[in-house]
Order: structure tokens, then sequence, then C-alpha cells
């Protein structure tokens, strides 16, 4: 089987019984330490539901993340442009976003939204992407590098995250979730770098979860993700934004 990132082989290297009922082999790429499942056949039936029911930290992971990327795009970005997020689920995130007071758009055509309703991102639209942000969502790719190329053609920066593969104990993995059968991709650093190259980006890493994507040619320090979350969030982003949360109440009122 050839890798899904580096399309160098892959060999097998352990099965997982998939929404308990599918015995599936995992692949590991020899060059680039890249994880696939097989060709999930599965996937009509582990969505069902868009967003699995085991998915139990979906609102702490994006009140924190909105946190730690406010604060990343009024250091490194110009906070007065527009944003995406890709694959953006119910809209948490979008909507976290914007009552922070940046001008989010949302973007999934595979789940409904629920909370960012009125600003959704059209194809067409000619606002350039200042940053496209994907949180949890790469595990979720049958195939990477197409869905990179989309989003590598809306913006020159790219805020995502996904758990690296571990050192080990690798077949015990919280991540691979064959109970909810939706995580078919698994990055090593390795494998995002090769990523970053393949269309020309930089790649700025904290070597776990969260990593950024960048054609800028300003050196970025990946130490600011950790200095960021020293600090006292909540108190800052207060300092440094406006909320958006009565001005889009108007908006779509009148609209």
């Amino acid at each position: 089987m050839l890798c899904r990132i580096c399309k160098k082989d892959s060999v097998s290297i352990f099965k997982k019984l998939v929404l308990n009922k599918y015995n599936v082999q995992y692949y590991q790429c020899i060059n680039c330490n890249f994880i696939q499942t097989e060709e999930p056949y599965w996937l009509d039936e582990a969505y069902q539901k868009t967003i699995n029911i085991s998915d139990t930290g979906l609102l702490a992971r994006n009140i924190h993340l909105s946190k730690m990327t406010s604060l990343l795009i009024y250091f490194l970005f110009d906070r007065k442009g527009t944003f995406l997020d890709f694959a953006g689920g119910y809209g948490v995130f979008t909507r976290l976003m914007r009552d922070i007071g940046l001008n989010f758009l949302w973007h999934d055509p595979h789940t409904s939204n629920l909370l960012a309703q009125g600003f959704e991102w059209k194809i067409n639209n000619p606002a350039r992407i200042e940053l496209l942000t994907s949180f949890e969502s790469f595990e979720h790719f049958i195939d990477p590098i197409k869905e990179l190329q989309r989003m590598a053609n809306i913006s020159d920066n790219i805020l995502f995250s996904t758990e690296l593969i571990p050192d080990n104990n690798i077949t015990e993995w919280k991540y691979l979730g064959p109970e909810h059968g939706q995580h078919v991709s698994f990055y090593s650093k390795k494998s995002l770098q090769i990523i970053a190259e393949k269309f020309n980006f930089n790649l700025y890493s904290n070597n776990s979860s969260l990593h950024l994507l960048t054609r800028s040619k300003k050196k970025v320090s990946i130490d600011l993700i950790y200095i960021l979350t020293k600090l006292q969030l909540d108190l800052l982003i207060k300092l440094i934004t406006k909320s958006k949360t009565v001005s889009d109440s108007d908006y779509l009122i009148t609209k």
C-alpha cells in the first residue's frame, strides 16, 4: 500500500476492531512514518452522526483554541483581516471567535451550521483569507494532499490541530478512535514537513498537537504558543479585542 502523503511503501503494523465489528488493517509509511488505515469502507456508517458521541471535549477544546488562536492572530497576523474556520463543524469555533471580535467565517459541507448562521464562507467570496483554521480535521482526511491543496488555494496561513503519532504504545493510542471509526490518517512530524515542502509552506509545531503552516518569510517562534498558555488569556483578550456578539445580532435582524 502506498503512503497517502509521500507515495512511498507502507507496511502493515497492526489491526484494530473498528465500530466494534470491522477488523481494520493499519499501515505505516517506511519513509515519513505516516499511519493510515486500509481503504475506509465503513465511513458511511461512522458518519451517521458527523460529530461522534465520544467527543466530550468538543466545547472545552474550542474554548481553549479560541483563546490561543485569537492571541496568535493578534501577535502574528492582521487582526482586522478575514478568517475562515475550515471543516468548522456546528460553528462553535466561528461563533466564539466572532464573540471575541474577529471576523471569522464558517465552512463545512458535511455538517450543519448551527451556531454561526449568516457567516458562511462562499467560494466566490472576494475577501482574502488572512488565516485558515482547521481543528481536529486532518485525522479524518482520506486524501490529505487533496484537502491541503484546497486549503492552500484559500490562504497562505493554516493553523490546525491533530495529535502527532506517539513514540510507543501506538496500538493503545486513544486517538486512533476505533470505537467511532472516523479517524483514518495519523501524522508524524516528518509527514507534516513533507506536506509543508510540497505546498511551499514553513512548518511550525509544538511537537504535540498544534501546528502552523505559513508562507510568511518572517520567522515565527513556536515558543510564543507556550508563552501564551502562561498568560491570563481572558483578561488579555478583553483588552485587545471588541466582541461582535451584539453587532452580529443587529446585522442578522436587518439582513
